[in-house]
């Protein structure tokens, strides 16, 4: 019989030693620089999280952007906005640049700020002084410019919805020269100067038109210059018709609520667009944000709308990785990971868990996968779920984010496999990583020194763990063999199909946003 003294001795030699503490203070591993500020960009929104106020986010965000150099911090920022479709950091890390190398600003702008409300976060951060200056400057006003250059007239009275700033004081600031007089009609009309309401692009005579009572037709406006007008179903009706994408999926209560669904054809025509895979695909949706529109449609909303949502997940989840093989899905159900995934923000904290994430991964890798395992855990494996590969993903993750809520035990499910000597191909985790209840002495975590286990009867393993919220240490150090990956868009899927089937090299995740060509 082997020595087991000996063996474990054998083991703990093979796990790296710890070279940090977690929130909890438990043993952990740091990441790199690069590796924190990829961290923090795919999933900071400079929110409070569950131990991490959004003060401090901050600082750690622009403390991060010191130790790397420029030309990654703008490759981040691309791969935050493109890839990651997060709207804070990236504007974060564009002030950054802005104060650091204007050059390499010039060259990701275009590229980062892509709508109105991206613009008016690159310019609210940079007015704040946070990252280093107060005032725009040359460079990035001459950027600012070119933004509004380079659109129409009616594109940018669409894109000039919100304040703090508002679109108007983006004009005073920046003084983009009109080259027609339809556009110094429009420029005028924004900040409130004298103009020649005859020259106003038609769409804005349409919108004043229609708030002086001429009701009718609805102009093609965004969403959020209608609703503080008193519109009637006839109204809503005409918007729902030719709503956007995410108008449609973000408005299906108030469309219910002012009887549009009662109007003949419209319940086909919402569903029609909800189930569209191109638009899906436009639409740039998480995965997640399907799944709660599903969960937040009251009884008004019809079923066939409903179902098209599910639909639409099923789209926006293509990306799920198709591995060979034995798979093991770990998610976190413990109770840090029932924090809001964005971030508490006043008055715009989204209802979306990280446990609500972690169990989407965990039902969309089953369903594509039908020899997955998904082993929920907090002090232990939850067991006795019944998950079934057959059922839908919404029913599945529904299940799992609906248990747990204890202390947090990342080394659980691997022990849980250890002791029935299982085999695989994969382990993937979902998780914010904040392991404690594991947590003793000893040369590296309990994760990798059950993880050492593992690879002993399965050599050719991998282990990948996708983090979901912004903080700088992990519990899985990272090898050829093992990923740390953050971020809760379908890109993680990607990523992670990638490092299973062994296309990504030694810097793995890093190595992605490496290759982002400037």
């Amino acid at each position: 019989m082997a020595n087991k003294s000996l063996f474990k001795s054998l083991v703990g030699k093979l796990v790296p030693a710890a070279d940090a503490r977690n929130e909890h203070g438990a043993p952990a591993y740091a990441l790199t620089p690069k590796q924190a500020l990829a961290q923090y960009a795919a999933t900071g929104c400079l929110g409070a999280t569950f131990y991490a106020g959004a003060g401090e986010q901050l600082a750690k965000v622009l403390e991060l952007c010191e130790l790397v150099e420029p030309e990654f911090v703008a490759k981040t920022a691309v791969y935050a906005r493109q890839r990651g479709f997060m709207k804070d950091v990236p504007a974060l890390l564009l002030a950054v640049l802005a104060a650091k190398d204007v050059r390499l600003l010039a060259l990701v702008f275009p590229r980062v700020v892509d709508n109105g409300k991206m613009l008016r976060n690159f310019v609210q951060i940079v007015r704040s002084g946070a990252a280093g200056r107060k005032s725009l400057g040359s460079a990035p006003k001459r950027l600012v410019r070119e933004w509004l250059e380079a659109r129409g007239a009616e594109a940018v009275f669409r894109a000039s919805v919100g304040q703090a700033p508002s679109f108007a004081d983006i004009v005073k600031m920046v003084h983009p020269k009109p080259r027609d007089p339809e556009r110094e009609a429009l420029y005028g009309y924004l900040v409130g100067r004298e103009f020649d309401a005859g020259q106003l692009p038609a769409l804005v005579q349409e919108f004043e038109a229609f708030k002086a009572g001429e009701r009718g037709a609805v102009p093609d406006v965004p969403f959020q210059m209608l609703t503080a007008l008193d519109l009637g179903q006839p109204e809503w009706t005409a918007i729902a018709r030719r709503a956007p994408w995410q108008m449609t999926r973000m408005n299906l209560n108030t469309f219910a609520r002012h009887g549009v669904f009662e109007e003949p054809g419209l319940t086909e025509l919402v569903a029609e667009r909800l189930a569209d895979p191109e638009l899906v695909k436009k639409a740039r949706v998480f995965p997640y944000q399907l799944m709660v529109a599903y969960a937040s449609a009251d009884a008004r909303v019809p079923a066939a709308v409903r179902d098209a949502l599910q639909d639409a997940l099923e789209v926006a989840l293509e990306n799920v990785p198709g591995v060979r093989g034995k798979v093991y899905v770990c998610p976190d159900v413990s109770g840090s990971m029932r924090s809001p995934v964005t971030g508490h923000r006043k008055g715009s904290t989204t209802a979306v868990r990280c446990v609500d994430v972690a169990a989407l991964v965990a039902a969309a890798v089953l369903r594509r996968n039908p020899r997955t395992e998904v082993l929920p855990f907090e002090h232990d494996v939850v067991k006795g779920l019944g998950l079934n590969p057959r059922d839908s993903v919404l029913t599945n993750a529904q299940k799992l984010a609906s248990v747990g809520g204890g202390g947090t035990n990342c080394s659980a499910p691997l022990r849980l496999l250890n002791e029935r000597k299982a085999e695989g191909d994969l382990v993937l985790y979902v998780s914010d990583n904040e392991s404690w209840v594991d947590a003793r002495s000893g040369r590296g975590t309990e994760t990798m020194r059950e993880w050492a286990r593992f690879k002993q009867r399965n050599p050719r393993a991998r282990m990948a763990c996708v983090d979901v919220q912004p903080y700088q240490t992990v519990q899985a150090a990272g090898s050829p063999d093992v990923l740390n990956v953050g971020g809760f868009s379908d890109q993680v899927f990607e990523v992670v199909a990638d490092f299973a089937a062994g296309r990504l090299g030694a810097d793995h995740w890093v190595g992605v946003i490496e290759q982002i060509a400037l």
